[in-house]
């Protein structure tokens, strides 16, 4: 699957936040890596992590491949294990989170992304139920909710409704996406 239009349309600005904060993007539970990875090969340093062990493994040997690991760090983190904040003490340039809701990371992303930087987030809402998977309603962002969580920050682009997916033109997908700056 090929990576997010979000990324490329941000990509100019992602570069600009890595080399002057000298610090990464982090693409929150990467699965496959397909957005960090166009970063990689773009230049840009990306911290991969995910739970999946084989995933993270997967994106180190694409790295390789592209020959950008020097750009890549890789961290193998449950970021749903109760009572932990893994991204406590942690600052990015970015962060991407694609495909993916654990709603007790909200305040830590924000936290963690440096002042002047970027959230890119996208995933299903309530809506996707009616054409499959995710269902469970932990796992779907109510109406105007991605907007509510960084509704103090400068809004960049907002979407919310029915697309055609990316990778069956016969299936519609409900997602919800936003790109915001955080205010210094």
């Amino acid at each position: 699957m090929p990576h997010s239009t979000l990324v490329s349309q941000y990509l100019k600005q992602l570069k600009i936040l890595t080399s002057t904060t000298a610090t990464p993007v982090l693409d929150l539970a990467c699965g496959s890596g397909r957005n960090g990875l166009y970063l990689v090969e773009n230049g840009i340093p990306v911290t991969f992590a995910d739970v999946n062990s084989a995933a993270i493994a997967q994106v180190q040997q694409h790295a390789y491949v592209v020959n950008n690991i020097k750009q890549a760090d890789f961290w193998l983190i449950d970021f749903e294990q109760e009572g932990e904040t893994p991204l406590a003490g942690k600052s990015f340039a970015a962060i991407m989170v694609f495909r993916y809701l654990h709603r007790p990371l909200f305040e830590q992303i924000k936290q963690a992304i440096l002042p002047n930087g970027l959230i890119i987030y996208e995933t299903f809402t309530q809506q996707q139920a009616q054409f499959g998977r995710p269902k469970n309603p932990d796992f779907l962002l109510k109406a105007g909710e991605l907007a509510d969580v960084f509704a103090d920050w400068k809004i960049l682009h907002r979407f919310e409704g029915i697309i055609t997916s990316a990778h069956d033109s016969s299936q519609k997908q409900a997602i919800a996406q936003i790109v915001a700056r955080k205010p210094y």
